[in-house]
């Protein structure tokens, strides 16, 4: 039982930080100077790091949800 739990933790921080990398890529390929004011370089960094937090978290999330139905499945027949 607890072996399934830590399968389960490391899935979910692997999806996690696969998510957020994969979001990070992403956005640094995004002008996001083109939105905010000239001098304004921390908020601008910090609003792609917030950015790839909330966006890689909550793919992260539906996928982890996706496979917990899919494992939930067998239980079906």
């Amino acid at each position: 039982m607890f072996t399934v739990l830590g399968q389960d933790a490391l899935l979910g921080m692997a999806s996690h930080i696969a998510f957020m990398g994969i979001t990070w890529r992403i956005l640094m390929g995004v002008n996001v100077d083109a939105l905010i004011k000239k001098g304004k370089v921390f908020e601008a960094r910090m609003l792609v790091i917030l950015l790839t937090i909330v966006i890689g978290t909550t793919v992260s999330n539906a996928f982890l949800q996706l496979v917990s139905w899919t494992n939930q499945l067998r239980y079906l027949f």
